[in-house]
């Protein structure tokens, strides 16, 4: 096992937010492919991210909780995004752990 890997199962992942910087999004789709229970394309081309109850959450910084099973495929999703608009933090501080932002 890696020590990436050994983050990502950690138990304090079960205390993660995802949200989108729709500014940036290239409505590519890419989040949708890895974790469409937590990411959608909307309408208007962009992508958002979805509540526990498949509901879409228009609203600008609207965040989500990260399934512990969906961590990975959420990971993915901000490595991958052609416009670095995906974010991932850290409930209890709001420290950006992967995504363009992550320390």
């Amino acid at each position: 096992m890696t020590v990436q890997h050994e983050a990502v199962t950690d138990d304090s992942a079960q205390s993660l937010e995802v949200w989108i910087d729709q500014d940036l999004c290239t409505g590519d789709g890419i989040c949708v492919q890895y974790a469409p229970e937590v990411f959608e394309l909307d309408i208007d081309g962009l992508a958002y991210v979805k509540s526990a109850d498949d509901e879409l959450l228009q609203t600008a910084g609207a965040t989500t909780p990260v399934p512990l099973t969906l961590l990975t495929d959420v990971v993915d999703s901000a490595k991958e995004c052609p416009g670095d608009c995906i974010h991932v933090r850290r409930v209890s501080d709001r420290v950006e752990v992967y995504g363009p932002d992550a320390e």
